[in-house]
């Protein structure tokens, strides 16, 4: 079969992917904006004509096809003027070693299918344990934040139905678990998949600014536990989504200690702190956390996917583990990560943070992520004295929230803006911001997570900010008038 990876088409391949890295470098060299701006009906003929159910048209023109539909219209996060969500651009080492990994296809969940890898990852992970504080902790690669807070609070559920003396029928509807409004959305979701309560998820008061408040947490813990409820965890969170900001996270490990509840801690954002040069002291508390999440495709600059759940005790993670005769009997002593994974068949991810590691060094991708944290500190000091804008809040790491005020427009007008200017942003293509609710009130958001963004690069996404919102104040008054025109003459 000439198509498959074989020792006998070993020359087609370094061929073909010579030839595939040219066009997506060219792409690189050209693209002049973040996303084409084509419209989704566009979009959608483009792929809809693509015959998947005929004759293979081979593999020269399928990626000279790819390179016309996907490469021409994707979204490019290493461009400047993308500054929407949590995605970065990507270091060249971990792309080096993702078509290392793509090629050999190394599934890691047992040690007779990766040998090495699976070596290597148990000393990343070692690495990253003594990064949070934990001395000698354990955990393993995951797919995503997601999964890895889910993987957490399963564990944490284990933890606590162990602690109780009632069959799990009963005590699983007692469990609840607490986090603020700010939490990732996969709190709730986790809490739906373990099979917790409806009311299982407790919100716990904030600081005004995002971050839980250790006497509220203290307070809603006394009160479920006086309720008959059983606290499970509480998630504290390093980096929310929104603002950017990192729970108390050592007073909040007072609080969980003295109730003896398991503290979770979702770095998911915030987990590059850990290497960072200059601001490791912001993550103070975190070796007293249970269980910590990192995603190294956030704040690491790794491509999708790479993120891990670290745990204090290794023996933790035995709750999750489960035996096949044909995988991973009972009586085999190698090292399978499966006994660990919430996932059977996973690639070798951590291949690429190795790479990352030993071409730049654990300082070197800390300083890039300082980089993008100073940007949003001198973005957050651009809009606040802008007369134009108004900032929403400080963030610690690098969103900057804020919404756009053309002359005379009311608090209801500016909210009626923010939809519409992100959509005219993303519908030409040149620039992308996000949207969200802080407050009830809906703004703006510039995530920055490319150290190459410039202070003059955000300055012209300001101006095409302000410049859209001008243009749709002005039709929004236009229909004004014309409506009370209409009015007057009926």
């Amino acid at each position: 079969m000439p198509e498959l990876l074989t020792s006998s088409t070993a020359d087609v391949y370094r061929s073909l992917i010579a030839r595939t890295t040219s066009r997506v470098a060219d792409r690189f060299a050209e693209t002049a904006q973040p996303a084409s701006g084509a419209s989704r009906v566009e979009l959608q003929q483009l792929v809809d004509a693509v015959d998947l159910t005929g004759s293979g048209i081979g593999t020269p023109s399928a990626i000279r096809e790819i390179d016309e539909l996907f490469l021409a219209h994707a979204v490019w996060f290493h461009h400047p003027m993308y500054a929407a969500h949590l995605n970065c651009p990507v270091a060249l080492p971990a792309v080096a070693a993702e078509s290392v990994l793509a090629a050999v296809n190394t599934s890691v969940d047992t040690y007779d299918q990766s040998a090495v890898g699976t070596l290597m990852e148990r000393r990343l992970i070692e690495l990253a344990t003594g990064w949070a504080g934990f001395s000698a902790g354990d955990g393993v690669f995951t797919s995503g934040g997601t999964q890895s807070n889910l993987h957490a609070l399963f564990l944490a559920r284990e933890a606590a139905l162990a602690m109780l003396s009632s069959p799990r029928s009963e005590a699983i509807p007692r469990l609840v678990v607490l986090a603020t409004a700010s939490s990732h959305f996969s709190v709730g979701k986790s809490a739906l998949l373990l099979g917790l309560a409806e009311d299982a998820v407790i919100e716990v008061a904030d600081d005004g600014e995002g971050r839980m408040l250790p006497s509220a947490l203290d307070a809603a813990l006394t009160a479920a536990s006086a309720a008959g409820r059983v606290p499970m965890a509480v998630v504290a969170t390093a980096g929310t989504t929104d603002r950017g900001v990192i729970d108390p996270l050592a007073l909040l490990a007072d609080v969980c200690e003295t109730h003896g509840v398991w503290m979770h801690v979702d770095a998911a954002y915030g987990g590059g702190l850990l290497v960072s040069p200059r601001r490791r002291h912001l993550l103070d508390g975190i070796e007293r956390a249970r269980s910590v999440t990192v995603d190294f495709h956030k704040s690491f600059f790794q491509p999708v996917s790479s993120s891990a759940i670290l745990v204090r005790e290794p023996r933790d993670l035995a709750a999750g583990a489960w035996h096949a005769d044909y995988l991973n009997p009972v009586e085999n002593e190698e090292p399978n990560q499966v006994d660990k994974s919430l996932q059977t068949t996973r690639r070798f991810d951590a291949l690429k943070l190795w790479v990352t590691l030993r071409a730049m060094g654990a300082d070197g991708v800390g300083a890039l992520f300082d980089e993008v944290i100073d940007l949003a500190a001198s973005v957050g000091d651009l809009v606040e004295a802008d007369p134009d804008l108004e900032l929403v809040g400080r963030t610690q790491l690098s969103t900057v929230l804020f919404r756009v005020r053309p002359d005379g427009a009311s608090p209801a007008a500016q909210d009626a803006l923010v939809a519409g200017v992100r959509r005219v942003l993303f519908e030409s293509g040149r620039a992308l911001v996000a949207k969200t609710v802080i407050d009830g009130r809906p703004c703006l958001k510039l995530t920055l997570l490319n150290p190459e963004t410039t202070l003059d690069d955000v300055r012209a996404i300001l101006g095409m900010v302000k410049d859209a919102a001008a243009a749709l104040a002005g039709m929004s008054a236009d229909l004004d008038d014309a409506l009370v025109g209409a009015e007057a003459s009926a």
